[in-house]
């Protein structure tokens, strides 16, 4: 599998990569991106920031490389992926993001800075970076979200 992470030049982004160990991650972001390429991942650059046109350019840029699942870093492609996220499907794109109407109460007020993050795929919890274990939530709970213990609220892991 596949997996592009956007905002690959945050430290965020490198770190997320662990709970996709097994997968092959791409590492893209806009403007300059290091050119490094191993059997594991690699980084790639998307050209230039068009906030207007975020879902076009990701969709094609998904397409171009094959990508099989997208996760959004940046808090600005959350909400328009998350709209055309039936659009990607139909190019066998899963987009990690929670649905439309859920994004804003998942979003944080201050900077998140957060010791843990959980990835849900379809409301299961597939990788928590503390190890702990999350009941199911929202049916449909898709994305990676910020946590800190003992409060385990979670937030979206954004950069």
């Amino acid at each position: 599998m596949k997996i592009l992470i956007t905002g690959g030049n945050n430290a965020k982004a490198l770190k997320l990569m662990k709970a996709f160990s097994s997968h092959f991650v791409l590492l893209a972001d806009y403007g300059d991106v290091p050119s490094i390429i191993t059997e594991n991942y690699a980084f790639a650059s998307f050209g230039a920031l068009n906030k207007d046109s975020i879902a076009h350019l990701l969709l094609n840029f998904c397409i171009t490389e094959a990508i099989d699942s997208i996760i959004p870093l940046h808090d600005y492609e959350i909400e328009p992926l998350a709209k055309s996220a039936v659009l990607f499907g139909e190019y066998g794109i899963h987009v990690l993001t929670p649905q439309p109407e859920l994004i804003e109460s998942y979003r944080s007020v201050e900077k998140n800075t957060f010791k843990n993050f959980a990835v849900f795929i379809h409301g299961e919890c597939i990788f928590a970076s503390g190890g702990e274990i999350f009941i199911r939530r929202e049916e449909e709970l898709s994305g990676v979200f910020g946590y800190n213990l003992p409060d385990d609220e979670l937030k979206l892991f954004t950069v």
